[in-house]
Parts: structure tokens; sequence; C-alpha cells
């Protein structure tokens, strides 16, 4: 009785309709091993972009009675980068630098920033703000001082110019900052760096001037340097008056203020700004703090003037 049962169980298991569906099943359970693993195994789709983060420029030196010594304000850290590797649904946080205040002396710009994965890690990179008060140092020095801060290759700036006591330096930008006149204790003020040029959005723009020194009695206050550097302002009067201000979103340095008892605050520094450029195939087009979206060619161009976020 048992080999009996034993054949006719073969016999219903061989059957060719149950063998059928058999195989359905088999079918069925490897395609959908196969779905999962491909599901498994892969992840957010990157694309490269480029980016351009320029830092806010430091403030220009004021003064508020006797004499004053400062330079101009440093033009704020500038940093480019191309074919950057981000992820397809990542959320990057950017943040642009203030410039700093020239009331009455010269504050350090703040650092602009772009926070998210970058090349395979989760990163923050950034550029340092313009140097402000006499002795600091940023992005790019204030009269006198030293540039990149952040140690980085190639530099973010240059060091600010130096000068004879009574006749600041300019505030360094893409290039030196200009020297003081050196032909007197009461020559002119220094002229502020060259900022530098940059066409990442298709046409060439130059970024982070340095803001140009003060006179004490003589002379001619420093200018501002190319790519948005605030003047000095000086005068042998003693009227008062107020350096020029940087550029907004160029980074530029202010001027400084001051003389033979002139009275006045310096140049605040301009504020700094993020550019980056997608495929505009790649472009999600989401985007917080409203950036500016225009197109060069096959390419979007995303200007962030303020704080904001984008999502590949």
């Amino acid at each position: 009785i048992r080999n009996l049962d034993m054949r006719d169980l073969k016999n219903k298991l061989t059957s060719s309709k149950n063998t059928k569906n058999i195989q359905n099943r088999k079918g069925k359970s490897f395609g959908y091993q196969v779905l999962g693993f491909g599901a498994g195994g892969g992840g957010p789709a990157p694309y490269n972009i480029d980016f351009l983060i320029v830092a806010g420029g430091g403030g220009g030196n004021g003064t508020s009675s006797g004499f004053t010594y400062g330079g101009g304000g440093g033009g704020g850290g500038m940093r480019t980068f191309t074919s950057q590797e981000i992820l397809t649904g990542e959320s990057y946080t950017i943040t642009v630098g203030d410039g700093g205040s020239g009331s009455p002396s010269g504050q350090a710009g703040s650092n602009s920033s772009i926070a998210g994965s970058i090349a395979g890690s989760s990163t923050t990179i950034s550029s340092t703000g313009g140097g402000g008060p006499a002795r600091a140092t940023g992005g790019a020095g204030k009269g006198g001082s030293t540039g990149n801060l952040g140690g980085y290759s190639p530099n973010e700036g240059a060091n600010g110019g130096s000068g004879a006591p009574s006749s600041p330096g300019g505030g360094g930008g893409g290039a030196s900052g200009a020297t003081g006149g050196n032909s007197g204790p009461d020559g002119p003020g220094g002229a502020g760096g060259a900022g530098t040029l940059d066409s990442i959005t298709g046409s060439s723009v130059r970024y982070t001037g340095g803001g140009g020194g003060n006179i004490w009695k003589s002379g001619s206050p420093g200018a501002g340097g190319s790519g948005g550097g605030g003047a000095g302002f000086g005068t042998s009067s003693r009227a008062p008056g107020t350096g020029g201000s940087g550029t907004a979103n160029l980074g530029g340095g202010g001027g400084s203020c001051g003389g033979d008892y002139v009275t006045g605050p310096g140049g605040a520094g301009g504020k700094g700004v993020i550019i980056l450029r997608i495929l505009a195939d790649n472009y999600s087009g989401t985007t917080t703090g409203s950036p500016t979206v225009t197109d060069d060619g096959s390419y979007k161009v995303v200007k962030f003037t303020g704080s904001g976020t984008y999502t590949g």
C-alpha cells in the first residue's frame, strides 16, 4: 500500500499541469530575485556641476577722532571648482557671507559655503571673509595684513599692501594690494588690489577687489581695486566723510576713511555670492532662497545672492 501511495504521488507531481505550475512559480521567483537585486544595488544618480564661492569683503577702517592709519578692507576669499559630483535628490545648503561693517572700524567679512555630499563625501566647502580690523587676516588681507587665511591652494586671496605709518596700504584682492606712498609722512593712501576674473556665468566678471587706503594730509586716497573694491576717503580740510563701500555680490573690500582729524566710518565690505553651473538636462529646478536662474547655451546658471538651498 505504501509503494502504491508513493507512485500515485509521483504521478501527480509530474503531470503536465502541475509541472507547468511549478515552472511558473520558479520563473516568478527567479524574476523577483533579479528585480530585487537590481533595486537594492543602486542609489541616487550623481552628476557634475561647477561652482564659484565668493565670501563677504572686509570693512574699511574708520576713525572717530585724531589720526587714523588703517588700510582698506580686504576682498572676500574666492574659490572655484569644476566637475564636482553631486547627487540627485540631495539637498545642498548655500550660505552667502555678508560684508563686514565699516562703522567705525572695519570688521571682517563673513564666510560663504556650500554643504552637502560633494565628490563622494559629506562636506562643507568654504571661502573666507575678507580681512577687517588692522591686524586681521582673511580671504584677502586688509591693508598691511595677510590673505588666504584658509590656507588653500590655489590662494583664495592676496595680502594687503603696506605703507608708511600715515599712508595706509590698500586691501588685498585677487592681486596684492598696492603699497601706500612712501615719499614722506603725509603720503597718499594705497589702492586696493585688483580682484580676479571668472566666467562661470558665461561672461567674464571680476570679483573681490580690495578697498583703498585713506590719506593723512596730502595726496589722494587710494582707489578701490577693480572687482568691487571701495575707494578710500581723506582730505586735508578735516571735513568728515565715509570710505567707499565694496560692491554687493562681488565681495569687494570697503575703503578706509581718515586723515588729519577727519572723522567718519570706513566703507562696508560687499556681500559675497555663490554661483552654480549645471547642465540643463540635469537641473532639478528645486531651490530655496530665490536665486536668479539664467541660460548659457546648454547650461543653467544659478546665482545665489543670499542664502538658500539647491536640491540635486
